[in-house]
């Protein structure tokens, strides 16, 4: 524990998340580290108030929260037992907050290896986007052992609008991450299935995102992403690749469970498709600029 009342905290993954989340802890009080693979994003970091680490060790050996904002399973896993990992620094007390999207048997063994070397493990997936993370409002879908609830609550009521305490052990939040991914990947393949199908008919896409949204059709990702569309901006708020990882992991979890998934394996399909053209680091609204691709249909913002 550092000497003083208020914990020091370190964030390793300083991305559009990441940082919103260090920003968040920063403007809550704490000493707040950043670590990335970025120098950018560290000196940016630093130049905002903060301090920055070149290495997880660096950034832990102080800390007695460490949260991981990293895209998946094997980031997070060199994070902690790479080299110039974080678990050969964390104090024995602390506890290590990850947020990747992951298989919950990963989390499972990650929890599993750090706990048995005196640490705690937070399994604690992230939804909110950018914004969100920056303003500290943030969902938390999280479990864990209550000792890590108790080490770790300054940091997530510092960072979430809504905590969700999903379970005493990890894998829960990660699983229960998995659903909302399931949900999130089929429901931006449908909407951008159905704008580009409405631009092929020939209808104004502006009033038809009126309609729906006003209508039983509309989802909260069709609201959130067919604006991209609308106006010709591909900018990545969330990557085609993040879908193309996430849905993923959905089918190797159903695989495993002989649990059939047939709708989020066609969206699978859809992301893979938009990756393979080219579009994998653009706006995960760019599978409606695949489908205008394979169908010749004019999208706002094409050449």
């Amino acid at each position: 524990m550092s000497s003083s009342a208020t914990p020091h905290i370190a964030v390793i993954g300083l991305g559009s998340m990441g940082y919103g989340m260090a920003t968040s802890l920063k403007r809550a009080g704490f000493v707040v580290t950043g670590c990335d693979v970025s120098a950018e994003a560290v000196a940016r970091f630093v130049a905002d108030g903060g301090k920055g680490a070149k290495t997880p060790a660096e950034a832990a050996r102080d800390a007695d929260i460490v949260v991981s904002v990293v895209v998946n399973a094997a980031q997070t896993e060199a994070i902690l037992f790479g080299k110039d990992g974080a678990a050969e620094t964390l104090a024995k007390d602390a506890v290590f907050i990850s947020s990747a999207t992951m298989d919950p048997d990963i989390a499972r063994r990650l929890a599993k290896q750090l706990e048995a070397t005196g640490r705690h493990y937070l399994d604690a997936p992230i939804s909110g986007g950018a914004q969100r993370a920056a303003q500290g409002e943030l969902t938390i879908l999280a479990s864990g052992s209550a000792a890590a609830f108790a080490k770790a609550r300054p940091a997530l009521d510092a960072m979430a609008a809504k905590l969700y305490e999903l379970g005493d052990a990890a894998g829960q939040g990660a699983a229960f991450k998995m659903i909302n991914q399931l949900l999130a990947g089929v429901h931006i393949a449908a909407a951008s299935e159905a704008i580009a199908f409405a631009a092929k008919q020939g209808l104004d896409i502006r009033k038809v995102y009126e309609v729906i949204t006003a209508s039983a059709g509309n989802s909260w990702m069709f609201e959130n992403r067919m604006p991209h569309v609308l106006d010709g901006d591909y900018a990545p708020r969330s990557a085609v690749e993040i879908f193309v990882k996430d849905l993923g992991i959905i089918q190797d979890m159903a695989r495993n469970a002989r649990f059939p998934v047939p709708v989020s394996a066609a969206a699978l399909q859809m992301f893979l498709m938009t990756a393979a053209a080219g579009m994998g680091r653009d706006d995960d609204a760019s599978v409606a600029r695949m489908y205008a691709q394979v169908t010749g249909t004019k999208l706002p913002g094409a050449k």
